[in-house]
């Protein structure tokens, strides 16, 4: 965290159960899917721990692989409840998009706990080609209230196709209401909060859900993990 920060950031990502990750990539990936979707989130969760405006990162996730390796980058992991409808692992449209909010819910929930006057800053764990500078950039914007005069109310920018949501930020006093999945950039800016629209970010916005998004990221460059799977997977197409 920078010095003339007024409080301190927590950034929480979800991840899926891996074998049930990034369906859409399955065309691409085949039975690699699972490992590249843990190399997307390790490659995120690397630079989330690299931002200086990041005090910790918070992984939400039931899966018994991504924990581990993702605690070893740096990462909080936060298991979901034994039992709990809301599990990333369920399946269905509807089902996808509650369980990734809840979760984002019970993150926010332990870091309030533990780490009272936070920020909080929901993050797809599908962001490889993210610098930490670019976190960085988005963050102060939403701890200082840019657009001006939004106040601690939320923030968040939209993905690189501009109807879905990457981050989702709320500093202390606001109300945390994260509405990932789908359409979530309509949703997020009918309930108030503030879209971030600011240059030198296309890394933040990347996520990847297709084959041409994973393209779209590896243009941009993304990290290491990333890199080797896609090597292998894109040389073939």
């Amino acid at each position: 965290m920078t010095d003339y920060a007024r409080f301190s950031w927590t950034v929480l990502l979800p991840v899926k159960v891996l074998a049930r990750a990034k369906s859409r990539l399955a065309v691409l990936a085949g039975d690699r899917r699972h490992e590249l979707a843990l190399a997307l989130a390790s490659d995120t969760v690397s630079a989330v721990v690299a931002c200086p405006e990041v005090a910790r990162v918070i992984v939400v996730t039931s899966d018994p692989v991504a924990g581990p390796r993702l605690a070893a980058l740096g990462a909080h992991i936060v298991p979901e409840p034994i039992g709990n409808p809301s599990e990333l692992s369920r399946e269905s449209a509807d089902g996808s998009q509650h369980a990734l909010n809840a979760a984002l819910l019970w993150g926010a929930a332990v870091a309030a706990r533990r780490w009272p006057g936070t920020g909080l800053a929901a993050l797809t764990a599908d962001l490889p080609a993210l610098r930490p500078a670019e976190l960085a950039t988005a963050l102060r914007a939403a701890g200082h209230g840019i657009p001006a005069g939004f106040g601690p109310g939320a923030a968040f920018v939209p993905d690189s196709a501009g109807v879905g949501t990457t981050l989702y930020a709320v500093p202390p006093g606001g109300e945390f209401r994260p509405m990932f999945g789908g359409a979530s950039r309509a949703r997020h800016a009918a309930a108030g909060a503030a879209e971030l629209t600011l240059d030198g970010i296309a890394g933040l916005r990347q996520d990847v859900d297709t084959p041409d998004d994973l393209r779209a990221a590896v243009t941009l460059g993304v990290g290491p993990r990333t890199a080797e799977v896609a090597a292998d997977l894109l040389a073939d197409v």
